[in-house]
């Protein structure tokens, strides 16, 4: 991919040795650095680095927003986005959900953080719309890669940290490392106070809590019909009433919140009033159907499942999970028996097993459940889902996790259109 620059003494940059000449720049990254040799042999005009493509863009007309952590990043980024239209700003956002810009999307879902180039293209794109604002997602590997070189935040948010990608970063250990490496300048930070592994640089730190002082403190809160609260910041004390569910949205709520608060200097009050507008992401605790009540998550990590498996817990839960393949195989066996302490029955299936034997991973899941008795498996996802909503009875929620608004299901290199959302209102209408 070339990107077409004016004002400058070549016409093109790009991050593709192959596509350089003596009208073409190539824009040096961690990433294609073994490349670069390449690209002089085919005469590329300039060998620039991403802090001079930066500049070169003139991207420092934008606030950028980046947002990390484990679990939580998307609904956080949505959220703050969503609260800066509303409140009358321009602003864009690109993540696992794909690019979106001015309240339309513009891109499908790609990386959750692209490549170097394709972010600056993003906010080139962006400041030509007029947006005064860019919220990212920011992955553990587009840190540890370098992907976001160049960038110069306006603020980075810290969600959490529990276990995921051990199949890339090798341990637990490296992992928080490298997603504490993001908070270790002086760039303006939003920590969560409740994250007892977050290491960052002090400087210009600001933080946001439940149970912890924080500068932006929940005092008061109420799960019941919705998450709403009571945010204390120094002497005010603001309410706020969300349509979202789950002890794990109060945090997202949170973050966004006061996010908003100290990038656009508009009123708590504002921002209160502007929460209520916000419906949450498509596949993140979306009901597919009230009655009889059936939820699709993309909790995928041992830690997410929890998180909305609690969320639930008043209520007796069916719920239907698998693994990714080629992944963390170490967080599979965590799985299952998180899925076995909270839910009434579990159904244990595949998920996108790309190259790996699907019942290879269900016996990776199995090893962690002791009791199987309430366990039923079956490597097809859809005749589980089948399963489960067939079993159900009475008040009993029917709950499918991994792959949220995602729809097709990767099986070897193939992606086959499957959406849990519709095959589980297809299977509704049969029964």
């Amino acid at each position: 991919m070339k990107v077409e620059i004016e004002g400058q003494p070549y016409r093109y940059i790009s991050e593709n040795s192959s596509d350089c000449s003596n009208e073409c720049a190539f824009l040096l990254t961690k990433q294609n650095e073994k490349y670069k040799e390449d690209a002089l042999t085919r005469a590329a005009h300039s060998i620039i680095t991403p802090d001079e493509c930066w500049k070169l863009f003139g991207l420092d007309r934008l606030c950028v927003i980046g947002i990390t952590g484990t679990n939580g990043k998307t609904t956080t980024a949505s959220a703050i986005y969503s609260l800066l239209l509303d409140l009358g700003h321009k602003a864009a956002m690109q993540g696992t959900r794909g690019f979106f810009m001015n309240d339309a999307p513009v891109e499908g879902k790609t990386l959750t953080t692209p490549t170097v180039l394709n972010t600056y293209r993003h906010m080139a794109h962006a400041i030509a719309s007029g947006c005064e604002y860019f919220v990212m997602e920011v992955s553990s590997h587009a840190i540890e890669q370098e992907r976001i070189a160049g960038i110069e935040f306006g603020l980075k948010i810290l969600t959490n940290i529990t276990q995921d990608h051990l199949d890339y970063h090798s341990s637990i250990e490296e992992y928080i490392r490298i997603k504490n490496l993001f908070f270790q300048d002086e760039t303006k930070k939003l920590i969560n106070k409740d994250e007892s592994r977050a290491q960052f640089n002090m400087k210009n730190a600001f933080s946001y809590g439940v149970e912890n002082p924080a500068t932006y403190k929940i005092i008061a809160y109420s799960l019941n019909n919705g998450v709403s609260g009571v945010m204390k910041h120094f002497e005010d004390h603001v309410p706020f009433v969300t349509s979202l569910h789950g002890f794990f949205n109060l945090y997202n709520i949170t973050a966004a919140f006061a996010a908003v608060h100290l990038v656009s200097g508009e009123s708590m009050e504002k921002i209160a009033d502007a929460l209520e507008n916000f419906g949450g992401v498509s596949g993140r605790m979306e009901v597919v159907s009230e009655s009889p009540l059936v939820i699709v998550d993309f909790a995928h990590t041992p830690d997410g499942m929890e998180q909305v498996l609690n969320a639930l817990k008043e209520k007796e839960v069916l719920v239907v999970f698998g693994a990714g393949g080629d992944r963390d195989r170490t967080k599979r066996p965590m799985m299952g028996r998180v899925a076995t302490a909270y839910a009434k029955k579990v159904y244990v299936t595949s998920d996108n097993p790309r190259f790996e034997d699907p019942d290879a991973i269900i016996e990776d899941i199995l090893s962690g459940i002791e009791d199987r008795s309430n366990v039923y498996v079956d490597v097809n996802r859809r005749s589980a889902i089948a399963q489960a909503l067939k079993d159900r009875s009475g008040d009993e929620v029917v709950l499918i996790l991994g792959k949220g608004d995602e729809t097709s299901q990767i099986i070897y290199d193939q992606h086959l259109p499957f959406d849990d959302r519709v095959v589980a209102r297809e299977l509704l209408k049969e029964i």
